[in-house]
């Protein structure tokens, strides 16, 4: 399998280069010890996912760029250029747990109990680069769905050639009463126009989030939060790399690509979004994701 290329911070290590990574709706601006550089033109997310080593990419584009500004967090674009998103699934107990509820009528809760506890992880296709959307802006409802909701999650960048280089926050919008009426219905329940959102950074470094990070999300309607969870990084049941591993394992990915890792956030069967509904995902160390719903 692939190597994974990056692991949790150990005690007593010294602290890894970090640089976080935002794309301006002029370019790409570079943070790395509370100071902002604007990249040279050549540094784009498309060279930065090919490179034999996008961290050591990372600090030099930083150093060769020009001081910057902080970025203005309400014109900020996806993190990425050309790469293809792939989504994880029931990778947490609660995740496995609702996707066995929301199918139970129809015979199909019993895949999911076998994915969560099989050596082969469930993985599939979630979003081209035209439909995901920049922190800030809208994300849709299928009008065939009534029940919809959003998913948190820690979600890898993952080279060219194969290896974990860093992280972000995606926002895997799920249908669940589609996938949930026939596990063959997955495709139209998860890929749609603006299926998903990232951001609001790329977090690039050679250590990924321990264990104990903390992923959060709030969602509110007229102002007022109708409902908020938690859970860790830990709480995720797969060793990362062996998600890329398997992801890697017989398929290429020429331009690099992202992983969304799975939720363990899973709002009350209730539970749907609305047009309007404002959705908040926090992950310590990247920021804080916001997206608004539309019908």
């Amino acid at each position: 399998m692939t190597e994974p290329g990056a692991s949790p911070v150990q005690r007593g290590e010294p602290a890894p280069a970090v640089v976080r990574v935002h794309a301006v709706h002029d370019g790409v601006v570079l943070e790395r010890g509370g100071a902002f550089a604007r990249a040279r033109r050549d540094f784009t997310f498309d060279a930065l996912f090919v490179s034999d080593d996008p961290v050591t990419a990372a600090i030099a584009a930083f150093a060769q760029g020009s001081a910057a500004s902080t970025p203005d967090l309400t014109r900020l674009r996806a993190p990425l250029g050309s790469q293809e998103v792939w989504a994880a699934g029931v990778t947490y107990l609660r995740s496995r747990t609702a996707r066995m509820a929301e199918s139970e009528h129809t015979g199909g809760g019993d895949f999911y109990d076998r994915v969560y506890d099989a050596e082969r992880p469930e993985l599939f296709f979630k979003s081209s680069p035209h439909r995901v959307a920049a922190p800030g802006t809208p994300l849709r409802l299928r009008r065939d769905s009534r029940w919809t909701v959003p998913e948190p999650e820690l979600t890898l960048a993952i080279s060219a050639h194969g290896r974990i280089f860093g992280y972000t926050i995606g926002n895997d919008m799920s249908s669940r009463d589609i996938e949930g009426e026939n596990p063959l219905y997955l495709p139209q329940a998860k890929v749609y126009h603006r299926n998903a959102a990232l951001g609001p950074c790329l977090v690039v470094s050679r250590r990924l989030p321990g264990p104990a990070t903390a992923i959060s999300m709030e969602i509110r309607r007229h102002g007022a939060c109708v409902f908020a969870g938690e859970t860790t990084v830990g709480r995720i049941k797969r060793p990362l790399g062996s998600l890329v591993g398997w992801l890697c394992r017989e398929d290429r990915f020429p331009s690099g690509c992202y992983l969304m890792t799975g939720t363990g956030i899973v709002p009350p069967d209730a539970f749907t979004l609305q047009q309007g509904d404002e959705v908040f995902i926090a992950i310590e160390g990247v920021g804080t994701l916001v997206n608004t719903i539309e019908g």
